[in-house]
């Protein structure tokens, strides 16, 4: 059945989480006890002071507007501590969201990065990650899938609204990837720094990209549909 043409406009602010003690050093996966680093706080907290800036100046220059309504984390104690301060600077309270959770690792859950760079199948996972499974964990073709569905799932419960999902590198670049119509065996060239905001606003007629990995305050939204 067609969308209809009065369906509103959904805006997403992807964020990373912030720095932890083993951001570019080890590959965590899903592995529990991670918490942000003293960097990865002040990154938090730089993130939330971007997007409630965002928040209050669209409520000033939209009557109608709500500015963010939701804020959503992964399970995963990294991205609820960064999401923490950005609900927190809202009013609202952090929702969570298996479906923003890490992929799966398998086998490579907590193995140093240095030791992955010399697998042969690293190569694979660079260049052709379409065709690659982590050993006992996911695939990115699932781990995609999952990521892309529970976004679409998050704007249906959303209409005309915008709503924070703090997840991770890998997700994220996903679903960018899925927002972009860019193949995922290209998804690797797109970079989400720590406590990036990705901003893309989900319309009936397809996602529109505003923001990728900004540092700085995030874009102004289109007009909604």
């Amino acid at each position: 059945m067609a969308r209809s043409r009065t369906q509103k406009s959904t805006l997403v602010f992807l964020v990373r989480h912030g720095r932890t003690p083993t951001t570019g050093k080890v590959l965590p996966g899903r592995t529990k006890g991670l918490h942000l680093g003293p960097e990865g706080v002040a990154q938090a907290e730089s993130a939330a002071d971007q997007l409630s800036a965002w928040h209050k100046h669209e409520l000033d220059r939209t009557k109608n507007s709500k500015g963010i309504t939701a804020v959503y984390a992964s399970p995963m104690e990294r991205t609820r501590e960064t999401a923490a301060p950005i609900a927190k600077k809202l009013g609202l309270r952090v929702r969570r969201n298996k479906g923003l959770i890490e992929a799966d690792f398998g086998d490579w859950t907590g193995k140093n990065l240095r030791d992955l760079y010399k697998k042969p199948e690293w190569a694979t996972v660079q260049q052709y990650p379409s065709g690659f499974r982590f050993p006992g964990g996911e695939s990115f073709n699932e781990m995609q899938i999952r990521m892309v569905d529970t976004i679409q799932k998050l704007v249906a419960d959303h209409p005309g609204e915008a709503i924070v999902a703090v997840s991770h590198a890998d997700t994220i670049k996903a679903a960018a990837a899925h927002a972009l119509g860019t193949h995922l065996d290209l998804f690797q060239r797109i970079v989400i720094g720590p406590c990036s905001v990705t901003a893309i606003q989900y319309t009936p007629s397809g996602p529109y990209v505003l923001g990728l990995n900004t540092m700085g305050g995030p874009p102004q939204a289109i007009a909604s549909s």
